[in-house]
């Protein structure tokens, strides 16, 4: 495995602990902006910092209204690596309190070295029927 490759998985770790945490701060330290995700077949996206993390506290709320307790990360390869771009393919599955798994879901995150510090940049996912983003609008492409 590259460099590239486990510094991205680094990164990815950070964030995965730091959404379990709900610590918005640290979600943004390991992400780049501006970040777009694609849910489903809609574009969502946080020009700044600010508008990621503004909206995390109902994110938060949403979360434990559908049951949620934490994220379990189940795999992480690194299907794509050059010097500053990683493509990591995640299988993640959402978790009730119990352990039992009410949603999983395959995940692709692209992340990006800028300015020597990488972080993720895009998302593509299959979450579905789960809190999905909060705070996000739809870029003007």
């Amino acid at each position: 495995m590259s460099n590239s490759a486990k510094e991205a998985i680094e990164t990815f770790t950070r964030w995965a602990q730091a959404f379990n945490d709900r610590d918005a701060d640290a979600m943004i330290a390991e992400m780049h902006f501006p970040h777009v995700r694609l849910a489903g077949t809609e574009f969502q996206s946080w020009v700044t910092s600010d508008d990621f993390k503004i909206p995390q506290d109902d994110m938060t709320k949403a979360l434990i209204a559908e049951g949620w307790h934490t994220t379990i990360t189940k795999s992480v390869t690194a299907s794509q690596a050059g010097p500053e771009k990683v493509h990591l393919v995640i299988r993640q599955s959402r978790q009730r309190k119990d352990g039992s798994e009410y949603n999983g879901f395959d995940t692709l995150w692209i992340f990006t070295k800028i300015d020597g510090r990488w972080g993720v940049q895009f998302r593509s996912s299959f979450l579905a029927n789960a809190t999905q983003a909060y705070g996000a609008s739809k870029p003007t492409f």
